[in-house]
């Protein structure tokens, strides 16, 4: 006999981020998924590929097509992820507001288990004003290492905040 999985007040399972993988795992949701900065949709989606890796909230990753480019600036800032590879930033620019620095990451030529996420664009949430899957606006990750999105369905402990980094 299965059991139904626990709803969370926004209608999807409950998760702990104590059970994703390492290494992470990339999945596509068929969720909306929008970033509003300033007023401005930075981003406005059907659906988002998502990271799951342990102790982290999820980081979404929009299409090109769900993405106001006239809204991103790409800087010269670059990180490597020992998983999914090389990420470029953009600082999100709305005008009449001073730019938001390195705001979004992109992967350009991610690594072979990440070649979906190539051109697809993750925010921080911390660094801009509402970012949302369907009707609920999300919690920032503490800190401003990991742009996870935590949502009611997700918890924790999160990595990221103080004294964590190295957990």
């Amino acid at each position: 006999m299965s059991s139904k999985p626990e709803l969370a007040a926004n209608g999807k399972p409950v998760e702990s981020v104590w059970d994703y993988p390492r290494p992470p795992r990339i999945e596509w949701v068929g969720w909306r998924i929008r970033v509003v900065h300033k007023g401005a949709v930075v981003a406005d989606s059907a659906g988002a590929f998502r990271v799951l890796e342990t102790s982290q909230p999820p980081a979404y990753y929009i299409p090109p097509s769900g993405v106001n480019a006239d809204l991103l600036r790409v800087g010269s800032k670059e990180t490597f992820c020992e998983w999914k590879g090389l990420a470029s930033y953009a600082d999100v620019v709305v005008e009449g507001h001073p730019p938001v620095v390195a705001a979004a990451w992109v992967y350009r030529r991610p690594s072979a288990p990440f070649a979906d996420l190539v051109d697809h664009w993750a925010f921080y949430p911390q660094m801009v004003d509402e970012c949302w899957i369907d009707d609920e606006q999300v919690d920032a990750n503490e800190g401003n290492f990991y742009g996870g999105w935590i949502t009611s369905n997700v918890t924790g402990p999160f990595k990221g905040g103080p004294g964590t980094l190295h957990w």
